[in-house]
């Protein structure tokens, strides 16, 4: 059974169903992490994904931390900022595109045990939102959370089809598990096996850097 974790910003709120509980790890910059280095360079988002191409790399050796507007899951901490490291001469836009990539799936994994320490089983996860466009960033993500990653059909609209749902059980006093069934799956993105290993020893320096930057900081 789940259980609150504050200290840890797990997110547990009443779901709108009854008898039931929406729980969440919250990360402040994903895309927008993209986005603001797509500001930097004077490339598009999509550009800066499309210049890796669709097969998964090796960790670079540059870690990203997208703290750009501080963190909530799993450090709360507001004050904190972002960070690259492990520049070097030969780190061009490409290098820096991947590792802002790897940094957001790496924060995304910090949310997934923030979530897991909390009493949450989690054995695969759902993509939706601008992100889930990138199948580079899909399979970065799949293979540091080392699960598998579901793409659903009309994932666009995920957000306002959950809404939508809720809001006609309310209006027809509908049954919720009539209502609310699965969506179909239009693809499913597995962990990249062989780069795990890689993969594990970035996340751990990633989360090394956190009180390294913190200290240097404050």
């Amino acid at each position: 059974a789940c259980r609150p974790d504050p200290q840890s910003a797990v997110h547990t709120f009443c779901h709108a169903l009854p008898d039931m509980w929406h729980q969440m790890g919250v990360i402040l910059s994903a895309t927008d992490a993209l986005n603001w280095l797509a500001g930097v360079t004077g490339r598009t988002a999509a550009e800066l994904t499309g210049e890796l191409g669709e097969a998964l790399h090796p960790p670079s050796g540059v870690s990203f931390l997208p703290y750009l507007s501080g963190e909530r899951t799993p450090h709360n901490d507001a004050a904190i900022r972002g960070a690259l490291v492990g520049l070097g001469h030969l780190s061009g836009r490409a290098a820096l595109a991947q590792a802002v990539v790897e940094g957001v799936a790496f924060a995304f994994r910090d949310s997934l045990e923030a979530l897991r320490a909390a009493g949450t089983g989690v054995s695969r996860v759902t993509a939706v939102g601008g992100g889930s466009h990138s199948r580079y960033w899909l399979k970065a993500i799949a293979t540091a959370l080392e699960v598998p990653v579901d793409l659903p059909a009309d994932g666009d609209f995920g957000a306002a089809f959950g809404a939508a749902r809720l809001g006609l059980i309310a209006a027809e006093n509908a049954d919720p598990l009539a209502v609310c069934t699965p969506l179909a799956t239009a693809e499913t993105i597995a962990p990249e096996a062989a780069l795990v290993p890689a993969y594990s020893d970035a996340y751990r320096r990633y989360r090394a850097l956190y009180p390294a930057i913190k200290g240097a900081t404050s």
